[in-house]
C-alpha cells in the first residue's frame, strides 16, 4: 500500500483587504485526494495543529464546482471522512509516508513556513526515497527548510514553480502580502535558492518535476501536480 500525507493549512485568520479569513483552499485538497484514492493510496490528511478552516473564497460557486463539489456537499465522502479524522502532525513524525502532498491557500503563507513537523514528515520522506509535492502557495512549506544532510536549504539549486506575483497582482494582494509580513512564492524560491519556472500566463494549468520534487502554480494545476507526483512515485518504487 502507497501511503500519502496530505498536507493542509492550520491558519484560518484575517487577511483579504476586506477583512475576510483565507484558509485551505478547497480544490486544492479535494482534487489531490480524489486522484490519489483512485490510485489506491493510503491518504491521511494532517496539519500542523490537527486543525483546519476553509478559505471562503474557494467554496464560491465559480471556485467549486462539478465532481469536487459533489464531494465537498456530500458528508459522508471518503474525502470528508478523512477530514474528519485529521491528525496533528506531531502525532506522524515516525510514520513513513511515500508521498507527502502539501496542498495549499494564502493561508499557508502563514503557516507552512514555520510549520516544523509537517516539514520534518516532508524531508523524512524525501530521504526515505519518497516524493514531495506542492501546489499554488504550498511551496510555501519550502522556506526556512534545511536539508540535514547538506545543511544547505532543501530547494537550493532545484527547478520549483507556485503562485505567480502576477497572480497576486490580478487578486489585488500584492500589499496585503507585504503588509503581513509574508514572501510570495516567487520570493520563497529565491531565498532558498531555488530557481522558480513560471507558467505562460498565471492561470494556466502548469507543473514543474524535478527528480522527487513536483510543484504546480494555481487551483487549475491541482489534477496536473498530483499526477506529475503520481508518476514520479511510480517511477522511485519501480
Amino acid at each position: 500500500m502507497v501511503k500519502a500525507l496530505l498536507a493542509v493549512t492550520s491558519y484560518n485568520g484575517p487577511f483579504y483587504p476586506n477583512g475576510d479569513k483565507t484558509g485551505l483552499y478547497a480544490t486544492e485538497a479535494i482534487e489531490p485526494f480524489l486522484e490519489l484514492a483512485q490510485k489506491g493510496y493510503e491518504v491521511t490528511i494532517a496539519s500542523e495543529t490537527g486543525e483546519f478552516g476553509y478559505d471562503p473564497h474557494s467554496l464560491t460557486e465559480d471556485a467549486l464546482q462539478g465532481k469536487a463539489r459533489e464531494v465537498y456537499e456530500n458528508k459522508d465522502s471518503s474525502y470528508n471522512t478523512a477530514l474528519k479524522n485529521i491528525k496533528k502532525a506531531s502525532d506522524l513524525t515516525n510514520e513513513k509516508f511515500d508521498l507527502f502532498f502539501a496542498s495549499a491557500g494564502h493561508a499557508t503563507l502563514f503557516d507552512y513556513p514555520k510549520a516544523k513537523n509537517l516539514q520534518k514528515i516532508l524531508i523524512d520522506t524525501y530521504l526515505n526515497g519518497g516524493v514531495v509535492a506542492a501546489v499554488c502557495h504550498g511551496p510555501a512549506i519550502f522556506e526556512n527548510l534545511e536539508d540535514p544532510k547538506t545543511k544547505q536549504p532543501f530547494v537550493k539549486g532545484k527547478k520549483i514553480t507556485g503562485f505567480t506575483d502576477e497572480g497576486e497582482e490580478q487578486l489585488g494582494l500584492t500589499k496585503t502580502i507585504k503588509d503581513h509580513g509574508l514572501l510570495t512564492i516567487k520570493q520563497v524560491a529565491e531565498k532558498e535558492g531555488a530557481t522558480y519556472v513560471p507558467p505562460k500566463g498565471p492561470w494556466d494549468a502548469f507543473s514543474v518535476t524535478d527528480g522527487k520534487i513536483v510543484t504546480g502554480v494555481n487551483p487549475q494545476s491541482a489534477f496536473a501536480t498530483v499526477r506529475d507526483a503520481v508518476v514520479a512515485v511510480e517511477s522511485v518504487s519501480n
